[in-house]
């Protein structure tokens, strides 16, 4: 590898060792030493890519949106439209979710100890979200709905995916399970009736 790659996967490995370490233990508890035990670096080397670790809190959340949002673009197949989209978008999802445990946590205590890396990730979910709304209305599958409407259905959205997991995919001990099947298709009949003119 060339330097640059080599820098690449060490801040890479790095990341993903404060991703496992957060997700067991914590914000609070998230050590520099634990993070760069984990990630099989000295610790003088964590500072060559961090100022601090409160630096990287605040990059890890929209790191692993980043990723979330990638995993839901590659699983979701080109040729979909409407509700049947919008049902793929939720299974990959909660695929991501079932596949990363940690995320659950990482994300929901970041409001507290990392509220930039909060807002920079819901930005970027609403943000990915805005994107695929607007060529579905391009497409004459969403009607009726002015671009501040289409805001607040954004937000509707990601609470209904957020409450989902949280009742059906995380078991509260740190584990994860794929959601029971009218959780999906309640979901879907939801999005049909209410938000696609083309169920």
């Amino acid at each position: 590898m060339t330097r640059e790659e080599k820098a690449r996967e060490t801040y890479m490995r790095i990341l993903e060792a404060a991703a496992q370490v957060v997700g067991e233990d914590g914000y609070a508890e998230a050590s520099v030493s634990k993070i760069t035990q984990l990630a099989g670096v000295a610790q003088g080397t964590f500072y060559n890519y961090f100022e601090s670790r409160q630096q990287i809190f605040d990059q890890l959340l929209p790191y692993l949106g980043r990723q979330m949002l990638d995993h839901i673009r590659d699983t979701v197949a080109a040729d979909l439209t409407g509700a049947a989209r919008e049902e793929a978008r939720l299974r990959a999802f909660f695929g991501y979710l079932i596949a990363h445990p940690s995320f659950y946590r990482i994300l929901y205590e970041a409001e507290i100890f990392a509220p930039k890396a909060h807002a920079e990730h819901f930005r970027l979910l609403v943000e990915g979200y805005a994107g695929s709304l607007g060529r579905a209305v391009e497409r004459g599958e969403i009607q009726g709905y002015s671009e501040a409407e289409l805001e607040a259905v954004i937000y509707i959205l990601l609470s209904a995916r957020s409450y989902l997991s949280m009742r059906y995919v995380y078991d509260g001990k740190g584990g994860t399970a794929p959601p029971p099947e009218h959780v999906v298709e309640a979901y879907v009949k939801l999005v049909s009736r209410g938000l696609f003119s083309a169920g």
